[in-house]
């Protein structure tokens, strides 16, 4: 085989993302592990607990849309070091606060919005900017590659790390985070720039409209992000209590419950690594509906559980279908959407697919609250299950043409 007939190779610059992501995304699982934890030494209501959750994602419902503009008009890199740079800031200030114990419910939940609006940023530019820098017939491998080691960071090493990190000191894991940020920044910043084009940008509530009337007529995407939509809700109804289930109900403690979502990580590092092979056996978007319907048994599962064992081996299953799904519609966005209206469709897709996620962490402390904390996932459950039955005739029909 000659050089020229080589199969591509990712690039230096993805590697630089990659080790960005991966770095980053420790600290992030630290950060994930300590919330809660913190959260649940100030407070037992289940329903506080969930509004520091929905918090965090309450920016993809406000900011989602102007942030996918703002992707699609200015250097995108920057975008991500700066988001990142000043993500490092809020961690840090928290670690400074927590220790002298002027960290309360309120401090948190404005420290998650803070790195939820930062995030809105960050991740909508790093789906943007990986069509640049990476040769479309590795992009499933690439999108396997960043999901992979978000999950190893932000599941496996970061919880565990965290929730270790918190027993020893409260100021460690937001510290630990910070340094991650500042870290992920720097790499960031070597990355290649996209070249400077000199055009007259539209009013940025036309490029908005513009992406909108995309994904709206593309009948496969819009069935997705509105699938999507459901699923996140009914996940963060199930995962906003899913702290006091392990603690409370199951009797864990802070090392036992990073260990638990250990379980989570290992599967999504599985489907991380095995997601290229599933969709080039079985297609796309059959591997799609077999991992939405085998979410729909398991948060079913997870709400019977009767112990630490099953409910860590269910929440292994989890990430190894919530990997899959991930995986397989990223790379099936940035394969049909023009590069150029990129950021404005994924920020709208995100919308959609992300905006409920703040409603369904209430709705998951409410429902917590009045039926016990093991009702959110079977409920969560069987609204997935009718959603993915409304969904199927569309993917059946898009899979026909695959």
């Amino acid at each position: 085989m000659t050089r020229t007939d080589a199969e591509p190779r990712l690039s230096s610059a993805y590697w630089r993302l990659w080790w960005a992501a991966g770095i980053d995304n420790i600290g992030d699982g630290a950060f994930a592990a300590a919330v809660p934890l913190l959260a649940v030494t100030i407070t037992r209501d289940s329903r506080l607990v969930s509004v520091v959750s929905a918090a965090t994602y309450l920016p993809w419902l406000l900011l989602s849309l102007p942030a996918g503009a703002l992707v699609d008009r200015h250097d995108r890199v920057g975008l991500m070091w700066r988001a990142q740079t000043l993500q490092a800031v809020i961690a840090g200030v928290v670690a400074i606060l927590a220790p002298f114990g002027h960290v309360g419910v309120t401090t948190l939940a404005i420290t998650a919005f803070g790195l939820g609006a930062c995030d809105v940023v960050f991740s909508n530019a790093a789906q943007a900017i990986l069509p640049d820098i990476v040769a479309k017939p590795l992009l499933h491998k690439a999108n396997g590659n960043q999901q992979t080691v978000t999950m190893i960071g932000q599941l496996f090493i970061g919880p565990p790390v965290g929730s270790l990190l918190f027993a020893v000191a409260v100021a460690l894991p937001f510290g630990t985070d910070a340094g991650s940020f500042a870290l992920s920044a720097a790499l960031l910043a070597t990355l290649p720039r996209r070249p400077k084009r000199q055009l007259d940008h539209p009013p940025m509530r036309t490029e908005i409209v513009d992406g909108l009337r995309w994904l709206a007529r593309h009948r496969l995407l819009r069935t997705l992000a509105l699938l999507l939509g459901v699923n996140t809700f009914c996940g963060q109804l199930g995962n906003a209590t899913l702290v006091l289930l392990a603690t409370q109900t199951l009797h864990l403690d802070a090392r036992g419950y990073g260990l638990l979502l250990g379980g989570s990580a290992l599967g999504s590092v599985l489907g991380g690594l095995v997601n290229a092979r599933v969709v080039a056996r079985i297609g796309a978007l059959p591997a799609l509906f077999t991992a939405l319907a085998t979410n729909v048994v398991v948060f079913i599962g997870i709400g019977l559980s009767p112990d630490a064992i099953v409910l860590g081996a269910l929440l292994a299953v989890n990430g190894f279908v919530l990997t899959l799904w991930n995986i397989v519609t990223v790379s099936l966005r940035q394969q049909i959407v023009p590069p150029d209206l990129l950021g404005r469709v994924t920020s709208v897709y995100k919308l959609l697919g992300w905006g409920l996620i703040p409603l369904g962490a209430l709705t998951g402390g409410l429902v917590a609250h009045r039926l016990g904390l093991r009702a959110p996932f079977p409920i969560a459950g069987a609204v997935r299950g009718i959603a993915l039955l409304l969904a199927a005739p569309v993917l059946a029909r898009a899979a026909k043409f695959e």
